[in-house]
C-alpha cells in the first residue's frame, strides 16, 4: 500500500495502528491473492473463517467478555481489518465481514447465556454466523418482512422464506428476523436459529458474480425455544436498524480497501506500460485518472472512519454518517475499480486478473445492506430533520 498516512490521523489510537499493521502484514503473507476462484467455495468460505479465526482476528467481532479484542466492539477496528482484508481477499474480508453482522445482533439483545452459548464460538471461528433479514419481497424495505413467529407453549414457531442469505448453506447459526405483531416495523421479532433446527432447509444456492456462500432458507414449522428471542418482542426492527448502523460503515471500508487496490494496480501499470515512447502515466488522460481515483480513495477514508470513530463514541445512532460513508465509498470504489481495468487495456478484462476480479467483487457492495438509492434518501431525511418543526409545534 503506497500511502499509510492517514493511520496518523486522530480517530484511531496506538492499538488501531498496531492493529492495521499487524493484519495488514498477515494478510499479505496468508492470503496472497487467495481470492482465486476455489471449485469448492464453501469448503474455502470454512478454511477462511477458521484461519481467521486461528490468527485471532475474529475476536474483533465480539466483546471482551466473550473473548473479544476490545471491551464493547469498536467499529474502527472493524472498518479497518475490513480496509486491509478486502484490499488482499475478497473473500477474506467476507468471511469476516460475517461473523460480525451474524452475532452483533446477539451482542446487542441477546440474553447472558446465549452470548455465551454463541459469541465465544464465533470469535474462534468454530461457529459460523449468518444475518437473515430480506425476503423475497422485503429487501431495502425492512418493515416488509413477512415471515412469522408465533408462540406457544413450547417457544416459537416460524414460517416464512428468506432470500440473498450471506453463508447460507455453511452457517451454524441464522439471526432471523420474523413478524411477532402486526403490520409495520414495529412487529418484527429477532430470533437465534441453528441451521440443525427442524423446519429449516436451505432450498436454493445462489451464484453471483463475484462468488461467495449464498442462497435461501425456507422455515416450515420452523420451532426455536423461547430463550433463542433476542430482547422482547416487538425489538426486531430496533436491532436490525442498529445492527446495520454500525456495520454500514464496515461495507464502506470493504469498498476502501477495494478502491486502495485498484490504485495500487493502476499506478503499478500506468509507471510500467510505455506506449507512444513514454510511461502511460505521463499522458495527461491517465495522470487525471490516478489523480480522481487517489483523491476519492482519501475522501472515502476520511467518511468511514468519521462513521466509525462517531459510532465508537456510543453517543447516539450514526444512521447520517454511516449512509454518507457507505455511499460515497461504493459509488467511488466503483469509478475506482472501472478506471483500473481502463488503464490496463486489453489485460484488464482478462478472466482471473486483478483488476477483473475487483471489478465484479465491488459491484455488489453498492446494493447490499442498502442500495445507494436507500442511502440517499436515508441522507435526505437526516438532513431535512434538521429543519422540520418538531412535533405539534409551528410550520
Amino acid at each position: 500500500m503506497a500511502d499509510a498516512t492517514y493511520l496518523g490521523w486522530p480517530f484511531f489510537d496506538d492499538g488501531h495502528r498496531a492493529l492495521a499493521r499487524d493484519l495488514g502484514a498477515w494478510a499479505s503473507a496468508s492470503l496472497a491473492d487467495d481470492e482465486v476462484e476455489a471449485t469448492d467455495l464453501d469448503a474455502h468460505a470454512r478454511s477462511l473463517v477458521r484461519r481467521l479465526g486461528d490468527a485471532g482476528w475474529l475476536r474483533l467481532a465480539v466483546p471482551a467478555e466473550y473473548g473479544g479484542a476490545r471491551r464493547d466492539v469498536d467499529v474502527r477496528s472493524l472498518c479497518l481489518a475490513r480496509d486491509r482484508l478486502a484490499r488482499t481477499g475478497g473473500l477474506a474480508d467476507f468471511a469476516f465481514a460475517m461473523q460480525g453482522l451474524g452475532s452483533l445482533p446477539i451482542t446487542i439483545a441477546g440474553a447472558p447465556a446465549l452470548r455465551e452459548a454463541y459469541l465465544p464460538a464465533v470469535a474462534t471461528g468454530a461457529r459460523i454466523a449468518a444475518f437473515a433479514l430480506s425476503e423475497p419481497e422485503a429487501g431495502s424495505d425492512v418493515a416488509a418482512v413477512a415471515t412469522t413467529a408465533r408462540a406457544d407453549d413450547r417457544g416459537w414457531v416460524l414460517d416464512g422464506t428468506k432470500t440473498w442469505i450471506s453463508n447460507a448453506g455453511i452457517a451454524d447459526h441464522y439471526v432471523v428476523f420474523a413478524r411477532t405483531g402486526g403490520a409495520g416495523s414495529r412487529g418484527l421479532s429477532a430470533f437465534v436459529v441453528d441451521a440443525d433446527a427442524p423446519g429449516l432447509a436451505v432450498t436454493e444456492r445462489i451464484r453471483v458474480i463475484a462468488p461467495h456462500p449464498l442462497g435461501t432458507l425456507r422455515l416450515d414449522g420452523c420451532r426455536v425455544s423461547a430463550d433463542r428471542l433476542l430482547g422482547a418482542p416487538g425489538d426486531g426492527f430496533r436491532i436490525a436498524m442498529a445492527t446495520l448502523d454500525l456495520f454500514r460503515s464496515t461495507v464502506g471500508a470493504a469498498a476502501l480497501g477495494y478502491a486502495r487496490r485498484a490504485l495500487d494496480e493502476a499506478l503499478s501499470r500506468a509507471a510500467s506500460r510505455v506506449q507512444f515512447g513514454k510511461p502511460i502515466a505521463e499522458h495527461q488522460l491517465v495522470g487525471e485518472k490516478l489523480a480522481q481515483i487517489a483523491l476519492e480513495v482519501d475522501a472515502s477514508a476520511l467518511l468511514v472512519y468519521r462513521a466509525a470513530w462517531a459510532a465508537d463514541r456510543r453517543d447516539g445512532r450514526v444512521t447520517r454518517e454511516s449512509a454518507m460513508a457507505k455511499l460515497y465509498a461504493t459509488e467511488a470504489a466503483q469509478r475506482a475499480a472501472d478506471a483500473a481495468v481502463q488503464i490496463h487495456g486489453g489485460a484488464g478484462v482478462v478472466a482471473g486478473a486483478a483488476v477483473e476480479r475487483l471489478y465484479r467483487s465491488v459491484r455488489a457492495l453498492r446494493i447490499y445492506e442498502g442500495t445507494s438509492e436507500i442511502q440517499h434518501l436515508v441522507i435526505a431525511q437526516q438532513a431535512l430533520a434538521a429543519v422540520r418543526p418538531p412535533e405539534g409545534g409551528a410550520g
